[in-house]
């Protein structure tokens, strides 16, 4: 039985932190402000921003390691809790912060276990699976018992949101080549 080289991950800098974080926080505050547009009774403009919180998640998984994307997480998060409550309804805000934490420490976890395969496997199980406890999550907390066609929206949004995880598998390809761990260690 062969044994798989265990990746070596580039150290982590302030300002790849920064702008990790960064972004992050701009993606969950657009995504926040998005979603209170809706664009019918399927769909509102948030659905197709907040995947990209995933690709930013998989791609400093890829480079860093879990540990790393973890703190990014968290540090994200913290952010969000502050942008959520100053951008949109607490109850948004609520939903949007509880789904966020979860969704990106269960994206980070299953891209983590998988890394070591194809290398579509780990971003498109990692964004399926994360999606789709984000969006059971967001908009059970978001507007469960509201008059508001949540439902149906719920659903729109996590078919938008599988279909941009998979248009998302082109710019995280494209920047793999740079986000590579440096090397494996036997």
């Amino acid at each position: 039985m062969s044994v798989r080289p265990v990746p070596v991950f580039a150290p982590m800098t302030l300002r790849a932190l920064l702008l990790a974080v960064l972004a992050m926080g701009a993606v969950v505050l657009g995504s926040n402000v998005l979603v209170q547009y809706p664009i019918n009774d399927w769909l509102t403009w948030g659905a197709f921003s907040y995947p990209v919180a995933f690709l930013v998640s998989n791609l400093i998984n890829r480079r860093f390691g879990p540990g790393p994307a973890r703190r990014v997480a968290w540090a994200g998060f913290a952010l969000a809790v502050v942008l959520s409550f100053w951008v949109a309804t607490p109850r948004i805000a609520v939903a949007s912060c509880s789904a966020f934490i979860v969704a990106q420490l269960l994206d980070i976890t299953v891209f983590d276990r998988l890394r070591r395969g194809s290398w579509w496997r780990a971003p498109m199980v990692a964004t399926t699976c994360s999606a789709t406890v984000d969006t059971a999550i967001f908009w059970s907390i978001a507007f469960a018992g509201s008059s508001l066609p949540w439902m149906s929206w719920a659903l729109g949004d996590l078919a938008v949101k599988l279909a941009i995880g998979v248009c998302l598998l082109a710019p995280f390809r494209a920047l793999l080549w740079k986000m590579a761990p440096v090397k494996s260690a036997g």
